[in-house]
C-alpha cells in the first residue's frame, strides 16, 4: 500500500499541466468536445452493462447497512459541504466550493470500496450491494442534490440545458446498458481490464476539456492560494469527520466489526469515475476545471487514507487469529 499518486492521478496530473500549457482551442476544442461526450456516454453504457442484478438482489435484505452508507453518501456528506460554507466564511466566495458541494452529493465508488472492504476483513458481498446501489441511486438523485444545494448556497440551480445533458448522456446508455446486461454483462465482466481502458480514458478526456475550457477562461488568474489551501484543508476534513462519524456511529447502532468496516470504507467514497462526466454535463464549461478539481483532490487522499486503514485493520485480524490460535 503505497501512499505516493497511483498511475492515473499522475496522468490526471499530466492532464492538467498539458491543459494549463497547451490548451485545446477553436474547431478542435468543439471536435474534442463531441469526441469526449462519445467517450462519457461510452463509460456509463458500460457502467450499466456490467452491474450484476443478481448481486443487488442478493443483498437487498441487509437493508440497515445500505440504509445507512446510503443516508452518509446523500445526507450527511451535503450537511457537512453546507456546515462548512456557513463555518468558514471565505468559503462560500471561493471558486472551489461548488466543487466541493459537487464531491458532496456523488455517489460512492465501486471499485476501491469493495476492494478496501475486502482488504480489511469487511463484509464484501455487503459492499458490493452498497457500492452498486450508491452509483445506481446516484444517477437520479445526484443531479437533483446539486440542484437543492446550490439553490441553498445562492446559485441558480441546475439549467433545463444540464437535464437534459444529463438524461441524454448519461442515463439513457446507462439504461441501455441495463437492458442488454443480461445478453452482454459476463463478457464485460469477464475483460474488465481492457474495458477499465474506456473507463480511464474518458476520465482524462474530461479532464483535459475541462482544464482547457477552464484555463481559456482564466482560471489560474482568479485562483488564489488561499483558495488553494482551503479546499485542501476542506477535503480532509469532510474525509476525517466521515470516517469518525462512519465508525464509532455503525459502533454504536450495534453492527459487528465486518459490516462496521463496510460501513466505513462505502461510506467514505466519492466516485472520480462518476462525477468527472456528470460535472461535463451539469457545469457551463467555464466552470468544469474549478468544479472537478477538489474531487480529483478529494479522490487521492480517500485513495492514500483507506489505504492505511485497510491494511491496519487487515494486521489487526491478523494478530487475533494469530493469538486465538496459540490458546
Amino acid at each position: 500500500m503505497r501512499f505516493l499518486p497511483d498511475k492515473f492521478i499522475l496522468a490526471l496530473i499530466a492532464a492538467i499541466i498539458a491543459a494549463s500549457f497547451l490548451p485545446v482551442r477553436g474547431e478542435f476544442a468543439e471536435w474534442f468536445a463531441i469526441a469526449t461526450k462519445i467517450a462519457v456516454g461510452l463509460l456509463f453504457f458500460l457502467h450499466g452493462a456490467r452491474l450484476s442484478r443478481q448481486a443487488v438482489v442478493a443483498g437487498v435484505t441487509h437493508w440497515r447497512l445500505h440504509l445507512l452508507v446510503l443516508a452518509t453518501t446523500f445526507v450527511l456528506f451535503p450537511l457537512l459541504g453546507l456546515a462548512a460554507g456557513w463555518l468558514v466564511p471565505d468559503l462560500r466566495a471561493s471558486a472551489f466550493y461548488t466543487g466541493i458541494l459537487f464531491l458532496c452529493v456523488l455517489p460512492s465508488t465501486v471499485q476501491s470500496s469493495i476492494a478496501f472492504t475486502a482488504i480489511a476483513g469487511g463484509n464484501v458481498p455487503a459492499a458490493v450491494v452498497s457500492a452498486s446501489a450508491s452509483n445506481l441511486l446516484g444517477m437520479f438523485l445526484t443531479p437533483l442534490l446539486v440542484g437543492l444545494l446550490l439553490t441553498v448556497q445562492g446559485s441558480h440551480g441546475m439549467s433545463l440545458h444540464a437535464l437534459e445533458s444529463i438524461l441524454l448522456q448519461l442515463l439513457a446508455p446507462f439504461v441501455l446498458g441495463q437492458l442488454l446486461q443480461p445478453l452482454i454483462g459476463n463478457f464485460m465482466r469477464r475483460h474488465h481490464k481492457a474495458l477499465g481502458l474506456v473507463d480511464r480514458g474518458s476520465i482524462l478526456m474530461v479532464v483535459y476539456l475541462a482544464f482547457s475550457e477552464a484555463v481559456v477562461a482564466g482560471l489560474w488568474h482568479s485562483v488564489s492560494g488561499h483558495d488553494l489551501a482551503m479546499m485542501v484543508a476542506v477535503d480532509m476534513v469532510l474525509l476525517a469527520l466521515v470516517l469518525i462519524i462512519t465508525a464509532y456511529g455503525s459502533k454504536w447502532l450495534g453492527f459487528p466489526l465486518e459490516d462496521r468496516i463496510t460501513i466505513m470504507f462505502c461510506g467514505s467514497k466519492k466516485s472520480l469515475a462518476s462525477g468527472a462526466p456528470m460535472a461535463n454535463a451539469i457545469f457551463p464549461s467555464q466552470t468544469v476545471g474549478s468544479v472537478v478539481l477538489p474531487l480529483m483532490l478529494f479522490h487521492q487522499i480517500q485513495l492514500m487514507i483507506c489505504a492505511m486503514l485497510a491494511r491496519k485493520y487487515a494486521d489487526r485480524k491478523l494478530k487475533l487469529e494469530a493469538d486465538k490460535a496459540a490458546s
